[in-house]
């Protein structure tokens, strides 16, 4: 059975693809906040997200003739925001190191992440400390859904280092909290 995506905005992305500005405006207006929030936890600058988000919308208006409707406009244009904000990160030199001859212990005293009560405010300080690789394996994970195996293909890294990365994160994601007294 083939998976149906009903677009509600798909009026609107029609009008874009015919070159109308005031659709695309109404596009941008839908869908600008949520995607600043996606660019600004993988980048973790206020002006890069800003520049990721512009740069992604007129990416994504100049294509708009290559969206095949196989998926909502917002996940095409969320796959589009990723990518810019991936590439800004390599732009800062940002190496994503392969971990896959190194053996890590396992923690010994894990907590459980459902015994864990945060503050959202609190975690989203955190997480904006972690170091950029883990930053935006945990971003990816948590956040926008992805597995390792398509983090791993975004990030041009292996599916055990994607797993490497976002397990040292949650570890050093717990310490900072541990810190602010969480």
């Amino acid at each position: 059975m083939e998976t149906v995506y009903i677009d509600k905005h798909i009026t609107l992305v029609q009008e874009c693809r015919q070159g109308n500005r005031k659709a695309q405006f109404e596009i941008y207006k839908l869908y600008a906040k949520a995607m600043y929030n996606v660019a600004l936890r993988i980048v973790n600058f206020d002006d890069e997200a800003e520049d990721v988000l512009q740069e992604a919308f007129l990416d994504a208006f100049t294509r708009i003739e290559s969206f095949r409707g196989e998926t909502t406009f917002g996940l095409w244009l969320k796959q589009i925001v990723i990518n810019k904000s991936i590439n800004y990160l390599r732009k800062r030199k940002v190496e994503f190191v392969s971990m896959d001859a190194v053996d890590i212990a396992e923690p010994i005293d894990q907590m459980e992440e459902e015994d864990l009560e945060w503050r959202v405010e609190e975690v989203r300080t955190a997480i904006s400390a972690l170091p950029d690789r883990y930053r935006v394996v945990i971003s990816l994970y948590l956040f926008e859904g992805y597995d390792h195996e398509e983090i791993a293909h975004i990030l041009k890294i292996s599916e055990s280092t994607s797993r490497t990365q976002y397990m040292r994160a949650k570890l050093k994601l717990n310490s900072l909290l541990v810190k602010r007294g969480v």
